[in-house]
């Protein structure tokens, strides 16, 4: 059978593209971590051309997606995702995406990283780090099934048939339920967590019936009643996705750069992408042609049908780009050049199997390496081995920029890697912070991930950095988990360090510029249309946004500027929240969320537009849009990052605190971390020397106190539970009084006891720990 060659790539996402599918012929959905969610549409073939438009956009990762088939209730069928804010989103693939949703699912306590719809019966299921799987009704849209007892994160969902649903666990174990919860059995053998699950047709060789993969790099073959059919071995690193093919054939894809083809139990083709990670592969069950999604950003359609291949100079590109790309030393291990062969290697030996990989010492000294491809019984240059970058100038690529390194940042068990780039010329503090800014982690990291960074750019190694060939051989390099102190080098810290008091005010910086001024671009030119002139913005107005970006990208990078671009756009969204009405503010209140850690202007006297008064006017007007609050809150908790801001923070407690204390109890993960990370500033500032005398300090921890407590105790989210206990135990820094209304009045032992109980991870238990100490002191 034909190979697979390039027939479309997708460029529009601005983060790595994590889930993708292919429901028809004429349309694609991606899923990024970009918060967006895209349709692509097919406008003309021969070669085929998409044009894009977003689904739905939201405010954190989207890292699962499926596709509900039209029915007679949902003609246009439905587009389902779900990701970091627990939330899943079901709406028809025409709706836009500030529209209200079909549907939007409660019940997850975590991130939500699989979904699958089932074939002859009204229901989705879907997988989270919560450590449960959860079935839903189409229509009634209700839970109507918890599916309990794994032992980690549900890492991969399927919806087999009416009566089988399969789940895929970080403990090793699949598990086989009935839609009602009653677990049916386990089929073990896995040695590693699993990622991937796959339905297999009926006719398949093996006889088997689905298909699983995960860490341990294999595809395993089973027989529902338990049995292990076969494995497929060949992929390099951690399996992510598999999916199979209207032939009956099994496509996968990696960590190893690769999207694999199988047929029967062998690899028949090998398909390397210019990027550290390829996500998540889907198929076309009509036309047989597939989509990948990957860590450089592009969906890529392939296919074997000639009529519908890219353009020549388009495949050409995409070959380049993959032989131009740049494999740090640390994916491959230690390599000796003087034991390499040379070119001529290539063009008289063969290889032994697809896939197979060969280092070539070239005549300039570096090294290459090249890949077997059996259907063309050729060798393909796939990028070159950096084994000393900052002289090599040679750069790896990640999120469209060029890196000296790219590293992996393990949180957690069974979750997958962080990425974090870097270039010889950073200071590792400010690349550690940024990433960690970028990832909303505890600042507490700080000096873990900084030492990190030093000790893996002088050679040296720490924590996870030394992978079995099996594992890690073309993954990302260097991988590290906060907090594991095994086999750490000299110079990096080897326990884990006080947490208490936190000293650092804590923001939320991350964005999608290009993406906030299109939306507000969209809902400008809709005004227009519809005459209502007195709210429009005018091309002045525009361009002064537009003109605000790279400041803006540059403040937040680095450190806050008084810009007169920065400036200039004030006023702009001044308009946009005072005047437009609250369905469509979202984007301008993302972008005063950026000014206000971007540029002390902001929040000067002098300045027009009082932003807390037009936060707790535009942000907070419309009960129900929790995402206008979330934003709203996370816009005064990044107020801190200016002295300025500070002030006026300082000034507004108490109006900031009237508004953001009824959504403590929020069920809206994202708007709890907000208050969380908003209370840990106002804890930095009130046990800051400016602040830690004034009797007001301790009058406003107490309220702060009252709130904190009941966050903690009902606390089910790590990171909102975390900041929390941060700010609560930074607060009792400021004495007596304050340590005695905790225990006396606030009965903070007790919250202490219920979130340890609940929340067991490692960093919990030591906040807990420490917090303990000073409340018996």
């Amino acid at each position: 059978m034909a190979s697979y060659t390039l027939s479309a790539a997708l460029v529009e996402h601005e983060d790595d593209v994590r889930a993708v599918a292919f429901p028809h012929p004429s349309f694609v959905l991606s899923a990024s971590r970009d918060a967006t969610v895209r349709l692509w549409k097919v406008l003309s073939s021969p070669p085929p051309t998409y044009d894009c438009s977003i689904s739905s956009h939201v405010q954190s990762f989207v890292n699962a997606i499926t596709f509900h088939p039209p029915t007679s209730d949902y003609p246009e069928g439905l587009v389902i995702s779900g990701g970091k804010d627990t939330i899943i989103d079901v709406r028809p693939p025409g709706t836009l995406p500030d529209a209200n949703a079909e549907a939007l699912l409660l019940g997850h306590a975590n991130n939500i990283c699989a979904l699958d719809v089932c074939p002859e019966a009204p229901y989705i299921v879907s997988g989270s780090w919560d450590g449960t799987a959860r079935v839903w009704s189409v229509g009634k849209w209700q839970c109507e099934a918890v599916l309990e007892g794994h032992g980690g994160n549900v890492w991969a969902v399927l919806a087999y048939d009416k009566t089988t649903i399969i789940t895929g666990c970080a403990d090793q174990v699949i598990r086989i339920f009935h839609p009602s919860g009653k677990k049916y059995g386990e089929l073990k053998g896995s040695t590693d967590v699993i990622r991937a699950l796959c339905r297999l047709p009926s006719a398949h060789p093996s006889g088997a019936e689905l298909a699983s993969a995960g860490n341990d790099g294999i595809i395993r073959l089973w027989k529902l009643d338990g049995q292990q059919v076969v494995q497929l071995h060949g992929h390099e690193s951690f399996i992510y996705s598999v999916t199979s093919l209207p032939s009956g054939e099994l496509v996968s894809c990696g960590e190893d750069r690769t999207a694999r083809v199988w047929s029967g139990d062998e690899c028949v083709q090998t398909i390397t992408h210019p990027a550290i990670s390829v996500w998540a592969v889907a198929a076309c069950m009509e036309n047989g042609d597939i989509v990948t999604g990957a860590s450089d950003r592009i969906a890529r359609v392939f296919t074997r049908e000639p009529k519908r291949q890219a353009a020549p100079e388009a495949i050409k590109q995409f070959a380049d780009s993959v032989q131009s790309s740049s494999i740090p030393q640390q994916q491959v291990g230690a390599v000796n050049k003087e034991k390499l062969p040379g070119p001529d290697f290539l063009k008289q030996k063969s290889g032994t199997k697809e896939g197979q990989v060969q280092m070539i010492q070239e005549p300039d000294g570096s090294v290459s390496a090249h890949q077997w491809s059996q259907a063309a019984h050729a060798w393909t240059n796939v990028g070159t081995v950096v084994d000393a970058v900052g002289s090599s100038g040679k750069k790896t690529s990640y999120g469209g920029k060029d890196y000296d390194y790219v590293f992996d940042v393990d949180i957690e068990d069974g979750k997958p890697p962080l990425k974090l780039p870097y270039n010889l010329a950073q200071n590792p503090y400010e690349a550690a912070t940024k990433f960690i800014q970028d990832n909303e982690l505890p600042m507490t990291y700080l000096d873990q991930v900084a030492n990190f960074i030093t000790s893996n750019t002088q050679g040296a190694t720490l924590g996870q950095t030394q992978q079995t060939p099996a594992s890690d051989n073309w993954g990302t390099g260097a991988r590290y988990r906060p907090g594991d102190s095994s086999e750490t080098s000299a110079s990096a810290t080897t326990a884990p360090p006080q947490v208490l008091p936190q000293t650092a005010y804590l923001s939320i910086k991350t964005a999608n510029l290009r993406t906030i001024l299109k939306k507000i671009n969209e809902f400008n030119q809709q005004y227009l249309q519809d005459h209502s002139n007195d709210i429009v913005l005018d091309q002045k107005q525009l361009s002064l946004l537009d003109s605000a970006c790279k400041p803006l990208e540059a403040a937040l990078s680095s450190r806050s500027s008084d810009d007169p671009a920065l400036t200039s756009a004030i006023p702009v969204v001044a308009h946009i929240l005072t005047l437009w009405p609250s369905g469509a503010r979202l984007p301008a209140l993302d972008l005063l969320r950026l000014l206000a850690a971007a540029t002390p202007t902001l929040s000067l006297p002098s300045a027009s537009n009082d932003p807390v008064n037009l936060l707790l006017t535009a942000g907070f007007e419309d009960k129900d849009r929790e995402n206008n609050v979330m934003l709203s809150i996370r816009a005064f908790g990044n107020l801190f990052e200016t002295e300025q801001g500070r002030d006026l923070a300082d000034n507004k407690f108490d109006q900031i605190h009237e508004a953001t204390k009824t959504y403590c109890a929020s069920h809206n993960r994202n708007v709890v971390i907000a208050i969380a990370t908003l209370y840990l500033n106002y804890a930095v500032l009130f046990t800051s020397h400016v602040h830690k005398d004034l009797p007001s300090s301790s009058d406003r921890a107490l309220t702060l106190l009252d709130d904190l407590s009941r966050m903690i105790a009902s606390a089910a989210d790590s990171e909102a539970g975390y900041r929390s206990l941060v700010a609560v135990g930074t607060l009792l820094d400021l004495g007596e009084e304050v340590l005695l209304a905790a225990t006396s009045i606030y009965d903070l032992p007790t919250a202490l006891g219920k979130v340890e109980g609940k929340l067991k991870e490692p960093r919990i238990k030591r906040v807990v720990a420490e917090i303990k100490g000073r409340l018996k002191n």
